[in-house]
Order: C-alpha cells, then sequence, then structure tokens
C-alpha cells in the first residue's frame, strides 16, 4: 500500500500505510511465537483451534464499513483490491504457506481424532484457495462507485 501511495503522489497516506504494516508485522510476530508455543505444549488442540479459525475465517473490522448506500461496499472494495494486486487469493495461499511451513504443520505427528482431521483441513487449504482464486480471475471486471471519492466509478 506504502509503494501505490507514494506511486500515486501522497508521501503522507505512504508513511501512514508504512506505520500500520509495521504495526502488523509485529502482531504476526507476536502470534507466531504463541502458536509455535502452544503446538509444543498441546498439538492436539492447537491444531483444533487452528482449524477452527480457519472455518470460521478471520475477519478483518474493514468488513463492518458501510456508506449508508452501498450494502455491497466490503465486496466491492475487496474486489479492487484484488484486481490492483493490494491483497490477493494469491497471498492469501502464500500466508497459510508461510505458516504450515512455520510451525512445521506438515511434520507435526501423534495426531489423534479430529485434530488429525483439522491438520488434513489446514494443510489442504492453501491449493483450495488458489483453486478459488483461477475461478475468481475468470468473473468480468464491473464499475462500482464509491461515495467517499464523490461516486467516481472504479473498475472491480
Amino acid at each position: 500500500m506504502a509503494r501505490l501511495a507514494i506511486k500515486g503522489g501522497d508521501p503522507m497516506l505512504a508513511r501512514i500505510c508504512g506505520t500500520i504494516a509495521a504495526d502488523e508485522k509485529r502482531h504476526e510476530h507476536v502470534y507466531t511465537r504463541i502458536v509455535e508455543k502452544l503446538l509444543e505444549v498441546d498439538p492436539n488442540v492447537t491444531m483444533l483451534a487452528i482449524a477452527h479459525m480457519m472455518k470460521k475465517k478471520i475477519i478483518m473490522p474493514m468488513h463492518l464499513i458501510y456508506d449508508g448506500q452501498d450494502p455491497n461496499i466490503f465486496e466491492h472494495f475487496s474486489a479492487i483490491g484484488e484486481r490492483q494486486g493490494i491483497y490477493t487469493s494469491q497471498h492469501y495461499a502464500e500466508i497459510l504457506d508461510f505458516f504450515i511451513t512455520r510451525w512445521k504443520l506438515e511434520k507435526l505427528e501423534g495426531l489423534i481424532g479430529e485434530a488429525r482431521r483439522a491438520h488434513d483441513y489446514v494443510c489442504g487449504l492453501p491449493p483450495r484457495v488458489r483453486k478459488l482464486e483461477s475461478r475468481a480471475k475468470k468473473i468480468e471486471p464491473r464499475q462500482v462507485k464509491f461515495s467517499w471519492i464523490f461516486n467516481k466509478q472504479v473498475t472491480a
């Protein structure tokens, strides 16, 4: 985002985006280490928790956005982000791959019952996400208006 802001000629927005990205990186670091420790202490319960969160989907606060006009504004906003390469399904699959590797989930042994099924589900997510991405690319772009940019039409 910061690079796009620079490219668009807005150094202040670039700085804001950079600050947010650095904060997000700190969150990633903390949560990554917490899950690593939990996997050491109780891999079965931790695997169930990871799968549960992935099935529930991690929802960002932005999904609550509403401009009083467009009930699908978040979907339109997300579609633009996907088309612009800001945050894509490919990125999501890469993040999943990163954590599966970082937490050594594919090498995790001794899981029983539901935890084994949870493990298989989580480790199988990246290819599923990539498959969905290839389907999404076939969707024709459409024009949507955003009230906060004076109803300017943008390709989503």
